[in-house]
């Protein structure tokens, strides 16, 4: 079924669903907000590129979704590829990269490719997924140490080098703001897990180097001052080479935006006992990348820790979705230029703390309780996707789970004979 929830939702709304709704969907902006800009920062693009997106494809993934809570937008999975597609392609190759996955993720909504999730070996899913982990927490080193390097590399085996080489350039100032920013976080989070931490430990941070006059980094002295509205939409420059050679990474960010997004769906359904139309998240995922490479933002997803957020605030229809969007639109119309405050190290603490969760060590003892084979998997992912590339760590993770996993199906279930020759 590809209907958006939102149609079966909207035949019994009421006021007591929207209140819960309105609040919601303002809070889960509020942690929306600088986790976009991180994002964007740490891709390599323009930091308003990442509000962009929340905006234009947070919007059309509630309207068009098939989950009553998801929340959609620019997430930590897609760095490393956007990273890379910036650096070889220029930032209109990723917008062309974008616009194609958007259009191969609504032909597989189209084609009911929502159930082939189940056939991707979870061992590959949590593999790339601590890779992705991994290289964001040790692209956000240089911002929380305040380190001054020449060339920030892209590869993590380059990188590691880079850092060492700048560590006489730390900045105890610099650290200090970062390393406040992280306490608050985590403290906020045990103390007060619906309250919008982000925001404040980011706020609280930034407000210190302004009062103090620190020698930090903030987002204004980097990137400039940040835009207050939407661009009008134009479609990239689109040509037959030019897709064929961008065509492996629409790929990716496809695969990575419909794994991401169904993920997200499922964990939704676990905690409001609901059941998500997987074929119409796949549409509306399609639909939002188009929307996003039009106004010039980045790839989107349903994004699990922001979706949990706005279950916790008490979201009850897509229309919290909605709100959340408009309501970033409003803080970029109306206070984009005290966006221009904000400290480096704590938008660096967002993001160390969005890998950490990325990771997910509270299932490390349960993944290494389990199968040889598994394991193994998970670790050949990880070392590719950190070591070499996403795509080839995806590529190779893929083939080997679904060989091992017929190979099982075969020793326990198959009764084939070899044939008499």
């Amino acid at each position: 079924m590809r209907q958006p929830k939102i149609l079966t939702t909207l035949k019994t709304y009421d006021t007591q669903q929207f209140a819960a709704d309105l609040i919601a969907g303002i809070t889960v902006a509020m942690v929306a907000l600088p986790l976009s800009l991180a994002i964007a920062i740490a891709s390599g693009a323009d930091p308003g590129q990442g509000l962009i997106t929340a905006i234009v494809a947070g919007f059309l993934i509630s309207a068009l979704g098939g989950s009553r809570v998801q929340i959609g937008g620019p997430t930590g999975a897609f760095i490393v590829v956007v990273f890379g597609v910036i650096a070889e392609h220029g930032y209109d190759g990723l917008v062309l990269a974008t616009l194609m996955a958007g259009v191969l993720l609504l032909l597989a909504g189209q084609l009911r490719a929502g159930n082939l999730i189940a056939y991707i070996p979870e061992a590959v899913v949590n593999g790339f997924t601590i890779g992705i982990a991994i290289i964001i927490a040790t692209s956000q080193l240089k911002d929380i140490l305040g380190l001054t390097v020449d060339h920030d590399p892209a590869d993590f085996l380059e990188k590691i080098p880079v850092l060492w080489g700048a560590r006489n350039s730390f900045s105890a100032p610099a650290f200090l703001i970062g390393g406040l920013a992280l306490a608050l976080i985590v403290l906020l989070r045990r103390l007060a897990p619906r309250f919008p931490g982000l925001i404040v430990a980011v706020g609280i941070g930034s407000l210190a180097v302004t009062a103090l006059s620190l020698p930090v980094d903030t987002l204004g002295s980097r990137f400039g001052a940040l835009p207050q509205s939407l661009p009008m939409p134009s479609l990239p420059e689109i040509s037959v080479a030019r897709m064929l050679e961008l065509f492996p990474s629409a790929l990716v960010i496809a695969f990575l935006a419909g794994v991401e997004s169904l993920l997200s769906a499922m964990v939704a359904d676990r905690m409001i006992d609901g059941n998500h139309r997987p074929n119409a998240e796949l549409t509306a995922q399609g639909a939002a990348n188009i929307g996003s490479a039009l106004f010039g933002g980045l790839p989107a997803t349903g994004a699990i820790a922001r979706t949990a957020t706005n279950v916790r605030a008490g979201g009850k229809t897509p229309v919290a979705g909605l709100i959340h969007a408009v309501a970033i639109l409003l803080m970029m119309m109306l206070a984009a230029p005290l966006a221009g405050y904000l400290a480096m190290p704590a938008l660096a603490a967002i993001l160390l703390i969005t890998a950490w969760n990325m990771s997910e060590p509270h299932k490390w003892p349960e993944y290494a309780r389990g199968r040889r084979s598994d394991l193994a998997l998970l670790l050949l992912t990880m070392v590719l996707t950190v070591v070499i590339d996403l795509t080839v760590a995806i590529g190779v993770g893929v083939s080997i789970g679904l060989a091992l996993r017929l190979s099982r199906r075969r020793s326990v279930e198959s009764d084939w004979t070899p044939p008499d020759r």
